[in-house]
């Protein structure tokens, strides 16, 4: 620590060297972070999460039954509006 004491008269580095093991964790972490946010996530679709409209889900067989023909488009986007109450992002789930 003598060497730390006495960073002013050329007797050492200084204090700044102990900014060192500080910029490598934050660049590691910053890392870590990144990888987070944008590999890791992409692949595993995140913690909890769970597909916004599945394959079975009401607004999925809604929108395959309007693509097949068996509704119009009339009935389907009253239909769908009361599923979105329901099902969907506006409603949150019940």
């Amino acid at each position: 620590m003598q060497t730390l004491a006495n960073f002013g008269d050329g007797g050492g580095p200084g204090p700044w060297i102990l900014l060192f093991p500080v910029i490598w964790v934050l660049v590691i972490g910053g890392g870590i972070a990144l990888l987070r946010r944008t590999v890791w996530r992409g692949r595993h679709g995140g913690p909890g999460r769970r597909p916004a409209v599945g394959n079975d889900s009401p607004i999925a067989v809604l929108g395959r039954r309007f693509a097949s023909g068996d509704i119009d488009e009339d009935e389907y986007w009253r239909r769908l509006s009361v599923l979105n109450e329901e099902f969907g992002h506006e409603g949150g789930a019940r």
